[in-house]
């Protein structure tokens, strides 16, 4: 037995660790990535929702826009701004030329004599301009190429006059030969992902350009460097800039936004994914209306690259975790086999005595775990069985008494009705007979008297048997039990005043709990054994005394002792204190079992006791609360 436990309890272990190892790899390997790329996808959005409450209050206030951007990314660990229509940051204000333009290339001349302001955050990245390799000052000559939308020009060209500039840009014959000649090998910026955009299939992109609604255009100014106004490295400057890769992502979007017509009017997010340099990231793109009715953006970026390193390590860990669960499953049959095999083994031994009836011995409990507990149980049903076999014994004990007092009922019945019948056909002989005529009178009263006896018992013996069923219910209420006294002492006045007996009542006005009516008759059955058992001028004690919640009420008569070895039974059926039942003193011997069963119906103690001079009967009843 010992070795199919222990085998059944190891190939479980196995299997189940196994299982788990299984489950958890795949988990680790599919689902975990995928869950942590969703999870994180639903927290960046309510940020984003949240961003744009805060951003709603202050829209023109582009300190503390700054400021929102700069806590969102040291709490939340995301770079999120605001673009405008255009693609250009909204809260960037220290990186710009303005230009003086004197030559515009559009049809409508609309940059012609104008001063514009050229953003250059999209053109040079942060490290030229704190490094001074962006040697650009006031009265240079320069040349922008950009895209025309709105009135508005986004350059994706900007460079000294005669700058080399891409050669679609020549084919149109924006530069003459001198000039693109003059410029090769000068310095010019751009903005890369707008710059290639357009370069592939030039041409192609113009004419696309005009037939959109946007009415957008490619088209090249010229002019002079009025202001230069570019941060200063030993000032703080606006965050974002630092982060070439993500100006890198609001460039291509730019060129999107510009050239694509890529737009979002339902105003939902836009969820993009992107990777570079084996690091995922997610792009957050949603647009937002602002007062004037213009359309924003805000654009967000955040990095997957922890989610992808845990899930490195835990592959990584794996090895080590395979080495684990083998050395646990080994752990684990051993302390299976120690510590649930030989308690079984135990608990089988054990219960195959208890199943002999023999209790003798208890299972040792040397732990707290399912097996203590079984262990625990099976010593208690051991104890139990044991006790019930031990009491079902007495219980065959008791039913044999109480087959004895059954026939000593029997026995009772039969000699209290036995006597009344002889009296009776004596009676009726003589009556029949027509012996003593003149004493008919008499005979008919003794034979009343007969049948009234018997009709007595008969009554008594149905309300004990009643009251013995288990299925009577005392009904309760409150009422005075000193009134109920004074009642009983005026019902056997005729009876205590025909043996000159002495009445000695110390009552108390007591509201209690309890049924009046089945009271009345155990305080009567009391005070009747008092009056029998009573001397002729002797006296009799009715008291009430207070005990707490309860009041005890007593009656005590002055006479004879009960002996000691019948204090209990004279609660019995017919039991008059003599073994012969002798019928002198009336009654039909039920009168205290009746007291005894109302009594213990309402709960209450009672009793009987020898006192100095008499015999005292006693009973507790609880006061209305």
């Amino acid at each position: 037995m010992r070795r199919k436990i222990v085998v059944k309890l190891f190939l479980l272990t196995t299997v189940l660790c196994t299982l788990i190892l299984a489950v958890t790899f795949i988990g680790q390997t599919i689902f975990f990535q995928q869950f942590y790329a969703n999870r994180k996808v639903n927290d960046l959005t309510t940020m984003i929702n949240s961003f744009e409450k805060e951003y709603s209050k202050n829209p023109d206030n582009i300190q503390a826009i700054q400021r929102l951007e700069q806590d969102y990314y040291r709490e939340q660990n995301i770079w999120i701004t605001v673009l405008d229509g255009n693609g250009n940051l909204r809260n960037v204000n220290d990186f710009y030329l303005q230009v003086h333009v004197d030559h515009s290339e559009d049809q409508d001349k609309a940059f012609s004599n104008k001063t514009i302001n050229v953003p250059l955050y999209n053109l040079m990245n942060m490290e030229d301009v704190l490094n001074k390799k962006a040697p650009i000052t006031t009265e240079k000559r320069v040349a922008i190429y950009g895209v025309k939308k709105d009135k508005e020009i986004v350059p994706y060209v900007l460079g000294n006059l005669g700058t080399f500039v891409p050669s679609s840009q020549a084919a149109l014959g924006k530069l003459s030969p001198s000039e693109l000649e003059e410029g090769r090998g000068k310095t010019f910026w751009e903005n890369q992902p707008l710059a290639k955009e357009i370069e592939k299939d030039f041409k192609k992109k113009v004419d696309e350009l005009k037939k959109q609604k946007s009415a957008s255009s490619i088209t090249m100014v010229r002019g002079t460097v009025t202001k230069v106004h570019f941060p200063d490295g030993n000032k703080s400057y606006h965050f974002i800039l630092s982060n070439s890769l993500f100006m890198e992502r609001i460039r291509a979007f730019q060129a999107n936004l510009l050239l694509n017509n890529s737009q979002n009017p339902s105003g939902s997010i836009q969820v993009l994914d992107y990777e570079q340099n084996d690091i995922k990231y997610k792009l957050f793109i949603k647009p937002v209306k602002d007062s004037k009715g213009a359309t924003t953006y805000i654009f967000s970026m955040a990095s997957l690259q922890p989610v992808d390193e845990a899930v490195q390590m835990v592959k990584d860990y794996y090895i080590y975790m395979i080495a684990f669960v083998l050395l646990l499953i080994i752990l684990a049959s051993f302390y299976y086999s120690k510590k649930i095999a030989r308690p079984l083994l135990q608990i089988n031994n054990t219960t195959k005595k208890i199943a002999s009836l023999d209790f003798s011995e208890q299972v040792p409990i040397t732990s707290k775990d399912e097996i203590g507990d079984l262990s625990q149980n099976i010593n208690s049903l051991s104890s139990r069985l044991h006790s019930y076999i031990e009491k079902l014994q007495q219980d065959i004990e008791k039913e044999k008494q109480l087959e004895d007092t059954r026939k000593e009922f029997i026995s009772g019945v039969s000699h209290e009705l036995k006597t009344p019948l002889s009296i009776m056909k004596s009676c009726i002989s003589i009556l029949k007979d027509g012996v003593a005529s003149h004493k008919k009178e008499y005979y008919f009263k003794a034979m009343e008297k007969e049948v009234d006896k018997m009709d007595m018992l008969i009554v008594d013996m149905l309300e004990l048997a009643k009251f013995e069923s288990g299925t009577y219910k005392m009904k309760m209420e409150p009422f005075y039990i000193d009134q109920v006294i004074e009642h009983i002492c005026e019902q056997l006045f005729l009876e205590i005043a025909k043996k000159q007996l002495n009445i000695h009542k110390d009552l108390s006005v007591i509201e209690v709990m309890g049924n009046p009516q089945r009271l009345e008759q155990v305080i009567i059955n009391f005070v009747t054994n008092a009056i029998h058992y009573t001397p002729e001028k002797g006296d009799i004690f009715i008291s009430m005394m207070e005990a707490g919640e309860s009041v005890k009420v007593s009656v005590e008569n002055k006479g004879a002792h009960i002996a000691v070895d019948q204090l209990d039974k004279i609660w019995d059926r017919f039991y008059r204190g003599d073994s012969s039942r002798q019928r002198s003193n009336g009654g039909t011997g039920l009168g205290l079992a009746i007291s005894k069963n109302i009594l213990e119906l309402h709960g209450v103690q009672y009793g009987v006791t020898n006192t100095e001079n008499g015999v005292l009967f006693f009973f507790y009843l609880n006061k209305k609360m």
